[in-house]
């Protein structure tokens, strides 16, 4: 029409397409590289490595200046010496291992039976409404109260220490499950119902992987609640069935007044700790943050 304004109509300057096209290769380029090692050696080995010289200078210094008695602060010397006493007797490694079979396994037990039970609580309201308060129930609860229950329910044998790690573990995985079936956007679900993905399909391909952050929190949790569990049971409940795992190990320190061996069985407590991190469940979140974009 004649005489018709259209500068109002003008959106502006536009970038090139070719810009855009760069800007989305850089852009798919920055999201897929990775770290050079040179550089994720320095960034995550260095900082730990310094704290925990830190922390041994500043051990070593209080014991020197005798602040008390040295069977209650005993020098990392010592400790050492604990350690290799240990080691050249040949159980170290048993005492350690007996620990880390016993906690996985009985996590990956609390994996298998957490999974189907938080999908089944997120998904049917029914059992929602009846399960639901109880898992959060029982996250609260000490692990270390149901120690006493299965020594009377099954013994002093390892499936008193199974029991414990379920009870405990369980819930939380079930739990982290169900929070992050709760944060899937339901056009995700909608999505994937148009495209067939229903029934265990669609738990498979679209719940599961979009639920992942929170499942993944909850299996954190879960792993910490089994490793609590199962230091509580190793030093409550002591039988020559058992064996000597950490628990027990740290409980023995206790009895005989022996700081060092105590000292050691922290350190190795928290070493199994820290090593399952960072071989376990770092890298799947690294992997989780890479492949949605958050991380290089």
């Amino acid at each position: 029409m004649a005489g018709t304004d259209t500068t109002s109509r003008d959106p502006g300057p536009r970038a090139p397409v070719h810009e855009l096209a760069g800007l989305d290769a850089l852009d798919a380029h920055h999201g897929t590289g990775r770290t050079p090692l040179r550089r994720v050696l320095p960034a995550k080995v260095l900082p730990p490595a310094l704290a925990v010289a830190l922390v041994l200078t500043l051990w070593q210094a209080l014991a020197s200046a005798h602040v008390t008695d040295a069977y209650v602060l005993p020098p990392p010397a010592a400790v050492w010496d604990s350690l290799a006493h240990l080691w050249f007797k040949g159980t170290l490694f048993d005492i350690v291992w007996t620990s880390v079979w016993r906690g996985l396994s009985g996590f990956l037990l609390a994996l298998a039976i957490g999974t189907p039970l938080g999908l089944l609580v997120a998904r049917v309201r029914p059992v929602r409404a009846a399960i639901g308060p109880i898992l959060s129930g029982l996250q609260s609860l000490p692990s270390v109260a149901w120690v006493p229950p299965a020594v009377l329910w099954l013994g002093l044998d390892d499936s008193m220490m199974y029991a414990v790690i379920l009870l405990g573990a369980t819930p939380s995985i079930a739990g982290g499950l169900v929070s992050g079936i709760d944060q899937v956007p339901p056009l995700l679900l909608r999505a994937g119902r148009s495209l067939g993905a229903t029934g265990l399909r669609g738990a498979r391909y679209v719940v599961m992987p979009a639920a992942f952050p929170g499942y993944l929190a909850g299996l954190k949790q879960g792993w910490a609640f089994s490793w609590r569990s199962l230091m509580a049971a190793e030093i409550i409940a002591s039988s020559p069935d058992l064996g000597i795992g950490l628990g027990q190990l740290l409980e023995s320190g206790r009895e005989t007044s022996d700081m060092a061996r105590i000292f050691l069985a922290i350190g190795l407590i928290l070493l199994v700790g820290v090593a399952v991190e960072l071989l376990v469940f770092g890298p799947l979140e690294r992997r989780m943050l890479r492949g949605r974009g958050l991380r290089n």
